[in-house]
C-alpha cells in the first residue's frame, strides 16, 4: 500500500463493501418471483432468468438511477405482464417482509474502531433512496455522518458531484477523505478529484496491488499506519 496523507474520513460504498445481498443477489429483491407468482400463477417459471438480464440492461443503460417502477415494469413485460396491477408494482417496491440485505462479518467491529478514533464517516452509493431507513433496520446508520445517494442527487458515480456530496456531509477537504469502493474504476475517478481511494476486493484471499484490500481489516491497518506515522495525529 502505497504511503498517503492524514485521513480524517472514510467514503464508504455500501453494496460489495458494507453489506451484501440475502439470497445472492441485489437486484431484483430475493423475493420478486414469489411476488410475482402470486398475481400472476400463469406465468412461465423459465422467463424469470430473461427477465432479470433484461432489467440489468435497463439499469446500466442510463447515467442516473432507474426509475424503480419502470425497471420492474421492464421486466414484467419479459414475463407478458405488460399491464402490470397497480397492487403488483407496488408491492414489489414495498419493504420486504425480512431483511434484503446484511452486513459483512467484519463491518461492526471495523466501524467502532473508527468512530473510536474519531474518524468520521459517509456513504456514497448508487442506489434508490430509502438506504438510511435500510441501514437503520440493521443498526448501523448511527456511524455515518450522512448518505449520498444517486436517486436523490440524480447522478451516478463518478460523477463528481456525488463524491463531493460525501466529503460535503463530512465537512472534510478532499484530501483528508479517503473513498472505499469495489469497483477499481470508481476508486481512480475519486483519486483524479483528489480523494485518497482504496478498492476492497473481498474475493481474493490476499493482494499485493497497490491501493487494495481484501477486508475491511485491512483499513484499519491502513489508518492505523498513518496514524503512527502523523505525530499531530
Amino acid at each position: 500500500m502505497k504511503a498517503g496523507g492524514r485521513i480524517r474520513g472514510v467514503m464508504f460504498d455500501a453494496g460489495g463493501v458494507l453489506t451484501r445481498p440475502i439470497g445472492g443477489r441485489w437486484n431484483p429483491r430475493y423475493d420478486f418471483e414469489s411476488i410475482v407468482e402470486t398475481h400472476h400463477p400463469q406465468v412461465r417459471e423459465g422467463l424469470f432468468p430473461q427477465a432479470i438480464e433484461a432489467g440489468q440492461r435497463f439499469l446500466d443503460s442510463t447515467t442516473a438511477t432507474a426509475n424503480r417502477t419502470d425497471y420492474h415494469r421492464t421486466m414484467l413485460a419479459v414475463l407478458g405482464i405488460d399491464h402490470p396491477s397497480e397492487q403488483l408494482l407496488q408491492q414489489l417496491e414495498a419493504p420486504a417482509a425480512g431483511p434484503t440485505i446484511e452486513p459483512y462479518p467484519d463491518v461492526r467491529v471495523v466501524l467502532d474502531r473508527l468512530k473510536l478514533w474519531g474518524v468520521r464517516m459517509s456513504i456514497v452509493s448508487d442506489n434508490w433512496a430509502g438506504l438510511e431507513a435500510t441501514f437503520a433496520g440493521l443498526d448501523i446508520q448511527h456511524y455515518f455522518e450522512g448518505f449520498a445517494i444517486s436517486e436523490v442527487l440524480g447522478c451516478r458515480k463518478p460523477d463528481p458531484r456525488m463524491y463531493a456530496e460525501g466529503s460535503r456531509l463530512l465537512g472534510l477537504e478532499r484530501h483528508e477523505c479517503l473513498f472505499i469502493d469495489d469497483d477499481p474504476q470508481l476508486v481512480a475517478a475519486a483519486k483524479d478529484l483528489g480523494y485518497q481511494g482504496v478498492t476492497l476486493d473481498r474475493d481474493a484471499e490476499r493482494s499485493t496491488a497497490s491501493d487494495v484490500i481484501v477486508s475491511l481489516n485491512d483499513l484499519l491497518q491502513m489508518i492505523e499506519a498513518r496514524r503512527v506515522a502523523d505525530s499531530t495525529w
